[in-house]
């Protein structure tokens, strides 16, 4: 109930899946309007270079660009993400329509990308499927955007869901596919940001929901699962951390290594970051699994402020020195790739 309350009065009207095609004004461009469907302009689109405006509303349905949408460009009408919603409701565990099995964490996304060259900008990926309202179903993760395919940009969106709203990944196991995020909000509870590319987030909010459970930790914001032969894995950088949570309730990260991939060797920086109270402080980080103790892992942050990056217990807490840093700028994890804001 909680997605569906945040997800409504947003100016326009609903549009279903499958709804007319998009309006085309202009060589390139292609206007969808809310009695139109997002897919429908993607289909259309015939080569790189295209651009696909999103004019304000809430559309409910699934969008898939595949790869040969090169250079494809998806923005909301006007400049603040609210006005643009593109918002479905599969979890893993949903069944599939035609009795096939269920989605599965990557099939329960409501955007995908395989195409490279891809920016985003100015609109709201949501998935807001709910536990409360599926308590027959285990497989609870929702993804709200699945990306992978390399120098995909997203610039000023806001990515909401619950549990892994964001799956950063890559094109194959040996691939270093690079993503940038910059000004972007990204809220969620259990490993919420998670994957295998090489993902810089830049001037983000991460934002940690409340949960109505009894445990702790209620989640964990990163989950990486980067390829052991990539030497960059997730980065964030100039960020900040707040949570709607109690204090402690968040673990800021555990590594992720697959049941395909347990050769993985998961990364994560997070440096001159703003960390608030809901993360914890004293043991930060966490395991997966027992096999694969965090301790093992690239993880590490360099200068955090903020209670919930006080350093109580060093060894819980790797720091890079000032010289280790310098391999860990949004320049030398995306190499040759200049994305422009």
């Amino acid at each position: 109930m909680r997605r569906r309350t945040l997800l409504t009065g947003i100016a326009g009207g609903v549009v279903a899946a499958g709804a007319g095609p998009a309006w085309a004004v202009g060589r390139r461009v292609l206007h969808v309007r809310p009695q139109d469907s997002v897919q429908a302009a993607v289909d259309a689109v015939t080569g790189p270079g295209w651009t696909i405006v999103v004019h304000p509303g809430t559309y409910r349905q699934v969008v898939d660009i595949p790869a040969d949408k090169a250079g494809l460009t998806l923005r909301g009408a006007t400049r603040d993400p609210r006005d643009v919603v593109i918002v479905y409701d599969n979890a893993n565990g949903t069944q599939k329509p035609d009795g096939s099995g269920t989605y599965g964490t990557a099939g329960s996304a409501t955007f995908t990308s395989a195409a490279p060259g891809l920016t985003v900008r100015d609109l709201t990926l949501a998935n807001d499927w709910l536990r409360a309202d599926h308590p027959e179903i285990t497989g609870t993760q929702a993804v709200a955007a699945y990306t992978y395919g390399d120098r995909t940009h997203f610039e000023n969106v806001r990515l909401l869901a619950h549990q892994d709203t964001l799956f950063v990944e890559t094109t194959a196991l040996d691939a270093f596919d690079r993503q940038y995020f910059h000004r972007c909000y990204i809220e969620g509870d259990v490993d919420f940001v998670f994957g295998r590319a090489t993902a810089v987030f830049e001037d983000c909010h991460f934002r940690t929901l409340r949960r109505d459970v009894t445990f702790t930790p209620k989640g964990m914001v990163f989950a990486p699962s980067t390829a052991r032969a990539n030497p960059h894995g997730i980065l964030a950088v100039r960020s900040r951390i707040t949570s709607a949570a109690e204090d402690g309730a968040y673990k800021l990260a555990r590594p992720w290594v697959p049941s395909y991939e347990t050769t993985a060797w998961p990364s994560l920086v997070v440096r001159d970051t703003r960390i608030g109270s809901g993360i914890d402080a004293v043991a930060p980080y966490t395991n997966m699994r027992e096999a694969y103790p965090w301790q093992t892992m690239r993880f590490a942050e360099y200068r955090n402020t903020g209670p919930g990056a006080e350093i109580t217990v060093p060894e819980n807490r790797p720091q890079l020195t000032a010289a280790e840093a310098e391999s860990h700028t949004k320049k030398t994890y995306l190499g040759d790739w200049r994305p422009r804001a």
